[in-house]
């Protein structure tokens, strides 16, 4: 039995023809033109159009708090009122100086028309007019510097009152009523963020940066043919407003090998806040592409390849696909052409030369 067994597999394998590969079914499907949109996922932190460190410029007791943790202030509004007792002390005596040393100045004025007389009379001498004129001209010194103490002490005064430099929202109020502050304080007094617009900061890779410069022919240019991007909240919701990219840093960080980037988003129902951590999500269009079914492709190292069907026999063929895909289809940047027919699954499983039905 075993005999005839072995008969019956010589008598086949003599039949079928050497050098030959047998037939086999794969799904094949025709290239063709398409538009493809693939969204690119980048961590992202969320920042204020200004976050400004709230610092007093005199030192002093607080007397007063002005405004609550997390209101809506107003440019120029106060925000904290600095004991001024000291302050309204100085500025009445650098006042005061000024009125006596505008009094020294009008009495040296009359010493020294005076003097001018009496020198046209000879009756003083040239020195004694020259220390006359000395003091007029020292008396006049003497006035501006008074004035300028008193604009000092008028200042020193005004920033008791602690106002606010942009509209914003007020941050956190570690100090309180009674604190001691100073300009050398270790945290500032609030911080004011000006929320009308965010900004959203994220990193691109130095191959990104070159590919958008090289599509574009330059970075402002490709900043502005940029479409629109969306922001992924922290709680996995979208943002309900998109955002544009602004500006794209030309400094490549020597460490990471990326440059940052700022996209903005307006933020009119105030619901993002400077802190805040995201996803953007950046789309990236392309226009009568040859899209690809990453089953039909093999991936050798670096390389990709497919299976293009040439007079029924599987022939491989070397492509270009773009690095970014949705993990189902590949964008085929070269090495396929419209109307030609490859392998569309299971390409892992071709030989070379393989006749496909």
């Amino acid at each position: 039995m075993m005999a005839a067994t072995g008969c019956i597999v010589l008598a086949t394998a003599c039949q079928q023809a050497p050098g030959t590969l047998p037939h086999a079914e794969y799904a094949t499907m025709k290239v063709a033109t398409a538009d493809k949109e693939l969204t690119e996922h980048y961590s992202a932190s969320i920042r204020g159009q200004q976050d400004i460190d709230i610092y007093p410029q005199v030192s002093g007791t607080i007397q007063r708090l002005c405004i609550q943790e997390g209101e809506k202030v107003r440019r120029g509004q106060v925000l904290f009122v600095i004991d001024q007792v000291p302050y309204k002390a100085a500025l009445a005596t650098a006042t005061a100086n000024v009125k006596a040393a505008k009094a020294a100045l009008r009495t040296a004025e009359l010493n020294y028309n005076s003097s001018k007389e009496l020198r046209a009379q000879n009756v003083i001498s040239e020195v004694n007019l020259q220390t006359v004129e000395n003091a007029y001209y020292s008396a006049q010194a003497q006035v501006a510097q008074a004035e300028a103490q008193e604009l000092n002490a008028r200042n020193n005064l005004s920033y008791t009152e602690v106002k606010a430099p942009c509209d914003g929202v007020a941050g956190a109020l570690p100090y309180r009523v009674g604190a001691l502050v100073g300009p050398s304080l270790p945290q500032p007094l609030t911080t004011v963020s000006d929320n009308s617009t965010m900004f959203v900061y994220f990193s691109m890779t130095e191959n990104q940066l070159l590919a958008y410069t090289r599509e574009h022919g330059s970075m402002e240019e490709a900043v502005k043919s940029l479409p629109e991007v969306e922001l992924q909240l922290n709680d996995q919701t979208l943002y309900g407003t998109k955002g544009r990219i602004e500006s794209i840093s030309g400094v490549i960080d020597r460490q990471t090998g990326t440059v940052t980037a700022r996209a903005a988003f307006d933020n009119a129902g105030r619901l993002l806040h400077s802190g805040a951590s995201g996803t953007l999500l950046v789309p990236s269009v392309y226009k009568n592409c040859i899209v690809i079914p990453q089953e039909a492709t093999v991936r050798m190292q670096d390389k990709t390849l497919v299976y293009k069907v040439v007079d029924g026999k599987a022939v491989s063929t070397l492509i270009e696909v773009a690095s970014l895909n949705d993990g189902r289809e590949y964008v085929v940047l070269s090495g396929l052409q419209p109307g030609e027919e490859i392998v569309a699954k299971g390409a892992g499983l071709v030989r070379e030369g393989a006749q496909v039905k």
